[in-house]
C-alpha cells in the first residue's frame, strides 16, 4: 500500500497567508512538472519516507490516479496524488506543500479537490497513512474529518509506525 504523507509547519502571518492562498491555482499535473514535484517530495520528507524517483513516477502513471498541482506565478508550491482503488475506496497517496507555502490553506484546497475527484469517481470513503510521530499531519487530517482506524507497525522504513486514517465521503 502506498505511504500517504503530509507535512505542515508554522508559516507566514494571517494576512500574508490569505494573499498567498488567493494567488495559487490548482491544475492537472503535466509530465513536465515531474522534476519539481519530486523535489517537493524530497524537501518535505526525510530519506526512507520521501519517494524514490521511480516509485513516484509509477504512482503518477497508475491508471485511475489523479494528480493536482498548486501553482502560483508559474511555480509549483504543492501537489496531491489520489487514486481510486478497485472498491469504492479512494486513497491519498501523498499530499506535499513547500515549507514557505504552508499554513496558507493550500493543503486544504488540494485535499478538498482530491476528495471531490474521488467522490466523482464513485468512492464512498478515502484512506491515507501518516507517521505516528507526525503530529502536525495528524491534526491536519483530523480537522478535515479523518479518523484513525488502526496503527500499521513498522510501515515506514521498516521501523516507524503509521496510522491508517479514513474519511467517509458524503
Amino acid at each position: 500500500m502506498p505511504k500517504a504523507k503530509s507535512q505542515t509547519e508554522t508559516g507566514p502571518s494571517r494576512s500574508k497567508r490569505k494573499t498567498e492562498k488567493e494567488k495559487a491555482v490548482l491544475r492537472e499535473f503535466r509530465r513536465e512538472d515531474f522534476d519539481r514535484v519530486w523535489e517537493i517530495d524530497q524537501e518535505c520528507f526525510p530519506p526512507g519516507i520521501a519517494y524514490p524517483r521511480r516509485v513516484l513516477a509509477a504512482y503518477l502513471a497508475e491508471p485511475g490516479t489523479a494528480t493536482l498541482v498548486a501553482e502560483r506565478d508559474g511555480e509549483i508550491l504543492g501537489y496531491v496524488v489520489a487514486a481510486r482503488g478497485r472498491s469504492e475506496t479512494g486513497h491519498i497517496i501523498t499530499l506535499d506543500v513547500t515549507a514557505r507555502a504552508r499554513r496558507a490553506g493550500l493543503g486544504s484546497e488540494l485535499m478538498a479537490a482530491a476528495e471531490a475527484r474521488l467522490k466523482a469517481a464513485g468512492c464512498r470513503a478515502v484512506l491515507l497513512e501518516t507517521a505516528v510521530d507526525n503530529s502536525a499531519a495528524l491534526a491536519f487530517y483530523k480537522r478535515h474529518g479523518y479518523a484513525v482506524l488502526r496503527t500499521l507497525p513498522r510501515y515506514y522504513e521498516g521501523s516507524v509506525d503509521a496510522l491508517l486514517l479514513e474519511k467517509r465521503l458524503a
